[in-house]
């Protein structure tokens, strides 16, 4: 299924920011020293297992269930 990275990058900054945009923007940064560009990913993005993976394993260590 196309954008399941997306869907896992918004339920990650949705869940950890309750609504706050400036911890959706730590959250975002924290995204991207992990290496992965949340405005990279859209809708139509391809899923590649191992950007899943990484998506999983940060939300894990965020505490975050996806």
């Amino acid at each position: 299924m196309a954008g399941k990275a997306k869907q896992l990058i918004d339920s990650i900054i949705a869940q950890r920011s309750k609504g706050n945009p400036s911890v959706a923007k730590v959250v975002k940064a924290k995204f991207i020293l992990k290496g992965i560009n949340p405005d990279d990913f859209g809708a139509t993005s391809a899923d590649d297992p191992a950007v899943i993976g990484q998506l999983q394993a940060l939300a894990k260590e965020l505490g975050v269930t996806v």
